[in-house]
């Protein structure tokens, strides 16, 4: 994945010019996709889901704000919401629950997105290099390598950084849940 300039350039350029939405629908895809798949475990609803997703993206790009960063994070509310309308769809459909009622389904997806709030609160508690590092592996998903790279150390070094990251993430986690 390519850095968070371009990648605000591209969502600049994708508000001028519809067809420049390509290039963040190709960056983007598969990780909507997996998102979807996994909560749905349909192929042609995940397929479905996603069109809707970069419909929508796409509809509202130019109410879109950079705020520093992927822009993956705001396809990925999009998704979360498609996911749970999806689930409120059927759920009525069988008539068992009217169409405004809380389902069990989503109560793992709001768990979800507590825990995910609570972890970007603790990366931001790490020293800046691992955070750095924890940044461009999970959220940009680059290689150990590319890191390496970008960071003007070893490979070895990388690993090492990303190493106690995960372990203070898991420490802190554990006494945040204690």
């Amino acid at each position: 994945m390519t850095d968070l300039h371009s990648e605000r350039e591209r969502i600049e350029a994708a508000k001028r010019d519809a067809t420049a939405f390509g290039d963040l629908y190709e960056d983007n895809f598969a990780r909507v996709y997996s998102y979807i798949i996994y909560r749905v475990r349909n192929r042609a609803t995940a397929e479905d889901l996603t069109s809707e997703v970069f419909s929508e993206a796409l509809a509202g790009i130019s109410r879109f704000e950079w705020q520093g960063v992927p822009f993956s994070g705001w396809l990925l509310k999009i998704a979360s919401r498609a996911v749970a309308d999806h689930f409120r769809r059927v759920v009525a459909e069988a008539g068992r629950v009217d169409p405004g009622a809380p389902i069990p389904e989503l109560a793992s997806a709001s768990n979800d997105t507590e825990r995910n709030a609570t972890l970007y609160q603790l990366v931001d508690r790490l020293p800046q290099t691992q955070r750095e590092v924890i940044h461009m592996r999970f959220v940009e998903q680059k290689s150990i390598r590319e890191i390496a790279v970008a960071l003007g150390r070893s490979e070895g070094a990388v690993k090492q950084l990303q190493f106690r990251a995960v372990e203070a993430l898991r420490t802190q986690l554990e006494e945040f849940h204690a």
